[in-house]
């Protein structure tokens, strides 16, 4: 079995940087057709013409996933321009306000849950109403190493994360006999930009990598896009449920 994607349909939420860019680009490179969404136009836009510069076919939706009107108008318009969905990489998230939890307010932990809880599972709502249809999906949400482990002043983003973990292995349970798969993977610190605001400094980073991470470097966004393409192929057609580290040994330890 191979990861060729050729004739399949991917749709990416938050794929305007990061790992949500780069699985867009890893898909079309695997022969999908892919729906770049976020709400980043312009980012959005460029993303679409780099794939089509390298001969794959795009398209951007501009969503909000925290609102349900604009995560089910996502999916719709992504059926009537492709014909259907066969894979969906639920990446959209925010690590929101890095604080004790005495120094946070409702509406700082109501924006990291909306977005990284409710967004998710707004879109394997509509997602799965979709593969329903079709009687086959793969569908793969972005946790974090921080969706199995704690961290201080990341009590909102924490428990959003373990929240995602909960709703793939709930969800995969609830459809594995109609032909639908849901699996997670959990990033670890991945060269993006997000480990940088968690920390001091560049000294401080490269402190904290060489402490927790085994393998002594950060990851790219490349490298998860390869296990989120592999999670949607054949390859991996008898795993549900699972969570997947890739974390450079993290949570190993």
């Amino acid at each position: 079995m191979t990861n060729n994607l050729t004739g399949k349909v991917a749709l990416v939420t938050g794929a305007t940087r990061g790992i949500g860019k780069q699985t867009a680009i890893a898909f079309a490179l695997a022969g999908a057709k892919v729906v770049v969404s976020g709400r980043g136009v312009e980012r959005g836009k460029e993303i679409v013409n780099l794939i089509q510069k390298e001969g794959g076919e795009a398209t951007f939706i501009k969503a909000d996933i925290s609102q349900a009107t604009e995560v089910e108008a996502m999916v719709a318009q992504t059926v009537e321009t492709y014909g259907g969905l066969d894979y969906a990489l639920n990446n959209a998230g925010t690590e929101g306000k890095l604080a004790p939890i005495t120094e946070l307010t409702e509406e700082d932990l109501n924006k990291v849950i909306d977005i990284n809880l409710k967004g998710t599972w707004l879109c394997l709502k509509y997602e799965i109403t979709q593969m329903l249809k079709q009687e086959k999906g793969a569908i793969v949400n972005t946790s974090s190493g921080y969706g199995e482990v704690g961290g201080a002043n990341l009590s909102p983003y924490c428990a959003s994360k373990h929240g995602v973990m909960g709703l793939t292995k709930s969800l995969a349970i609830e459809y594995a006999k109609q032909g639908i798969r849901v699996n997670a993977i959990a990033p670890g610190p991945i060269d993006t930009g997000m480990p940088d605001r968690g920390t001091a400094n560049k000294e401080a980073l490269e402190n904290y990598i060489s402490t927790f991470v085994p393998m002594d470097r950060m990851g790219t966004a490349t490298e998860v896009a390869q296990a989120v393409i592999w999670l949607c192929s054949d390859a991996a057609s008898f795993v549900t449920g699972a969570t997947i580290a890739v974390d450079g040994g993290y949570l190993a330890q």
